[in-house]
């Protein structure tokens, strides 16, 4: 389950961007997560707490935006969102290439 790995860096990011900052507790993490980055929100919802543990996002929110996929027909120019992928322009059934949607990233931090 690679989404512990995730967890745990996120919390790391948050950890060392709060006392970078002279803060002392983390209340909330908001990150974005693409339909293409290859993370499932309820499994990394699920290590987010552990990956918390004994550190100052203990017992903070995680707070998801997802995010949908966005390709780009290669050949008609037609783009559009999706939560898959398709490999199909719906437009002209042309091949498609994914123009947005695989990213992760940490988009908030609320300290204290």
């Amino acid at each position: 389950m690679h989404e512990m790995s995730i967890a745990m860096n996120i919390v790391d990011i948050a950890v060392q961007t709060a006392q970078k900052n002279g803060a002392h507790k983390i209340n909330s993490i908001t990150v974005e997560i693409g339909a293409l980055s290859g993370v499932v929100p309820e499994a990394l919802e699920f290590c987010f707490e552990a990956a918390t543990k004994e550190t100052m996002a203990e017992g903070c929110r995680l707070e998801i935006v997802y995010l949908k996929a966005q390709a780009e027909c290669s050949a008609c120019g037609f783009k559009f969102e999706t939560d898959q992928f398709l490999n199909l322009c719906p437009q002209c059934g042309e091949q498609v290439f994914a123009a947005g949607g695989q990213q992760l990233q940490v988009k908030a931090i609320n300290v204290d």
